[in-house]
Parts: C-alpha cells; sequence; structure tokens
C-alpha cells in the first residue's frame, strides 16, 4: 500500500496519528523515541499494515507472476497500484475529504529527510487524486523506477500491470477487503 491506502486506514486517528502514516517510508529504525506518542503509533501502524499486505497470498501471488527479471520490484509497483484500484473504489467525495486532510498534514510540517524533496511534489502534483488514473499510476511507478540505481525495472514492469490489469483489480478487492477486516480504521 502506498500513501492513500496508508492515509484511508489511519483516517480515525488524530492528524499527529495520520502523519506518521504518511511519513513511515521515510522513517528507519526501531528507536522512534524523537517522533513522539502518536506520530510514532503512525509509524508503527504503517509498518503492521505493510507487513501484513507483504505476507498476503494474494500479494505473493501477484508478485510470482511479475515477469522474472523485475520480480523483486513488483512489491514496489503493486504498492502503488494497490492505491490505484483504492483511489477507484472509493467514493469521490471521501477521497476527496481525506487527500485535503493528508495534504493539510503533510503540508504543515517537516518530512523526514528521505521525503522532503518528494513531498511538495505529491502535493503540488495531487499525486493522492492522479492514483485514479491508471496511466498516472504507470508514470508513478516509472518514476520511482529511475530513482534506483541501474535500469529502470519498474517501467519494465508497466506492460506486465496493463496486461493483468483485471486479474489484479479482483486481487485487489479480496486483499482490500481482508486489510480492512484485519486492521480496520485504526483510532
Amino acid at each position: 500500500m502506498n500513501f492513500l491506502a496508508h492515509g484511508w486506514l489511519a483516517r480515525g486517528g488524530t492528524d499527529d496519528f495520520l502523519y506518521g502514516n504518511l511519513i513511515a517510508d521515510g522513517v528507519k529504525g526501531a528507536d522512534l523515541d524523537a517522533w513522539g506518542t502518536e506520530i510514532a503509533r503512525g509509524i508503527r501502524h504503517h509498518r503492521r499494515v505493510d507487513a501484513y499486505v507483504d505476507a498476503h497470498p494474494v500479494v505473493r501471488d501477484a508478485r510470482a507472476r511479475a515477469p522474472s527479471p523485475q520480480r523483486r520490484y513488483a512489491g514496489i509497483a503493486l504498492d502503488l497500484l494497490w492505491d490505484h484500484f483504492l483511489a477507484r473504489h472509493l467514493e469521490v467525495g471521501e477521497r476527496d475529504a481525506l487527500v485535503g486532510r493528508c495534504y493539510r498534514v503533510l503540508d504543515g510540517r517537516v518530512a523526514p529527510r528521505r521525503l522532503e524533496a518528494m513531498m511538495p511534489a505529491l502535493i503540488r502534483q495531487d499525486w493522492l487524486r492522479g492514483y485514479a488514473d491508471f496511466s498516472f499510476t504507470c508514470r508513478a511507478v516509472a518514476g520511482v523506477g529511475r530513482r534506483i540505481d541501474g535500469p529502470n525495472q519498474l517501467a519494465r514492469l508497466v506492460p506486465w500491470m496493463e496486461r493483468d490489469y483485471g486479474h489484479l483489480a479482483r486481487e485487489f478487492e479480496s486483499l482490500w477487503n481482508d486489510l480492512e477486516a484485519e486492521l480496520g480504521v485504526a483510532p
């Protein structure tokens, strides 16, 4: 899952809790004392969601279907694709309310160093709404791949995502139902 899904699953909590969920990928290590109680709780929640998703049979099956040369990168592409499916799954009003809150929470704070250059672009270019468009999501996947050393293996996964779109969409529904039942809306 990526920003939109983590935001959705954290929407029932405080702004600090939501912020922790949104920045968790930029925070390394187990020592979260510097972040404050609610932000640290949000970071831990994000990590529980990621662990649950990564271990889910649907995700393992999808990764196994990815082309073998790029298979090790498939999890990154799938995280963005899950946000695409979620953006299309949510009612526009509830999605827009969540996106507005996420942007407000992110815009008012300094992001971890690993994310500080990305956060202004995420807000300015409206990534969270953009995920509803599959071509935007494919460009985002390729864009992440440009930040990884070597050939852009993520861009090479886009044709697979296009071919397997229907199957992946059905898998998302199963994954999302299980994820909401397991972790629900965090308070």
